[in-house]
């Protein structure tokens, strides 16, 4: 006897790297960081509704691999995820992930997508999202103090979400710089390359911090930080990695994302447990002030959360369906007879 043909609910759609990336160029990458922004502000409108667990980390001295669920009660999303600086040197990415969305009520898969290239533009949809909430109104001006893979992104984003004009860029490797400088050319942006990090913060409303070495830094300097600006440090966090000095954060008012993560990830890994922190969706939902005055510092110390993974994968699955570029997976073992698992694998038999 053959074995039975799977049923629809054993087909799961997946988005590959290729068709990830086409699905951007379909969308456009401004409207898919605009879009991205949208799903992610509308989900911290609704915070109180979601699961929050701080991410499940695997450490070693090389990097860390970490898994990110969440669940809004009626979807379940969890992202797979890791942070190894020194891949760099052996010219493999510095973050992989991929993530899925499940239905509550039964458990089956319905999406399973590429998420290296969809991470990276969710964690810029939300930098800018954050930054439209937190900066100076008239910001025009962004200083990126490390140029790596997300650089482009974060740039885009606070272009298309922000009204960015003109950006300033340092690394320590001046390829990065170049590299960033060459993918960004014409993309309606004018770009400085900086030769030190105080060069690119010179003038800067917005100041972005990325770097992914897995150390206590202190990229930016007491001194170096001007009243009035907007810091975005969303650098490859984990514990015992830091890219502000711990001074900066007693001068500026912290606005973060799920305190019990970022207090162990974050910037604030270096200050007192009662360190004070406005968390995001308060500010978006009205509940606490967000920038109050002209003269403040405001500080994102953003170490990303499953929530934003969560939107950004409802974001793939809404506009999925219409574009075909998913391939149907064959999963989820699914028998006539539920009871029957054996039984369908036997009719497998050639």
């Amino acid at each position: 006897m053959s074995a039975p043909a799977p049923s629809d609910l054993a087909f799961v759609p997946f988005v590959s790297v290729e068709n990830m990336m086409k699905l951007v160029h379909r969308i456009g990458i401004e409207d898919m960081l605009r879009g991205l922004a949208s799903a992610i502000e509308e989900d911290f409108r609704r915070w109180e509704l979601f699961d929050k667990t701080p991410r499940i980390a695997s450490h070693s001295r090389d990097g860390v691999i970490e898994l990110m669920p969440t669940s809004d009660g009626q979807v379940y999303g969890f992202k797979y995820v890791n942070g190894h600086p020194g891949n760099m040197k052996e010219g493999l990415q510095t973050v992989t992930a991929f993530g899925l969305l499940a239905t509550v009520d039964t458990g089956y898969p319905v999406l399973l997508s590429e998420m290296t290239v969809l991470t990276a533009l969710r964690t810029a949809a939300t930098s800018a999202m954050v930054a439209r909430h937190l900066a100076p109104r008239d910001a025009r001006t962004m200083a990126i103090i490390g140029n790596g893979a997300q650089s482009e992104f974060q740039a885009l984003a606070m272009k298309a979400i922000c009204g960015i004009t003109h950006l300033r860029l340092f690394d320590i490797d001046p390829r990065a710089t170049e590299k960033t400088m060459r993918n960004l050319d014409g993309l309606g942006l004018s770009l400085s390359a900086c030769s030190t990090p105080e060069e690119a913060i010179e003038s800067a409303d917005i100041i972005t911090t990325c770097t992914a070495d897995k150390q206590y830094a202190n990229i930016l300097t007491d001194n170096m930080v001007g009243a009035g600006v907007h810091i975005n440090a969303i650098g490859g966090d984990c514990p015992g990695k830091t890219e502000l000095h711990r001074d900066i954060l007693s001068r500026s008012t912290v606005f973060i994302e799920y305190p019990p993560q970022t207090r162990i990830e974050g910037e604030i890994q270096q200050m007192p447990a009662d360190f004070p922190v406005t968390e995001l969706w308060q500010v978006i939902t009205g509940t606490a002030p967000g920038r109050t005055s002209d003269s403040q510092i405001t500080l994102f110390d953003g170490v990303g959360f499953a929530i934003e993974d969560f939107s950004a994968l409802r974001f793939v699955r809404d506009h999925l369906q219409s574009t075909g570029l998913f391939q149907n997976l064959d999963m989820v073992a699914d028998p006539d007879d539920p009871r029957d698992l054996f039984g369908m694998l036997q009719r497998a038999r050639i």
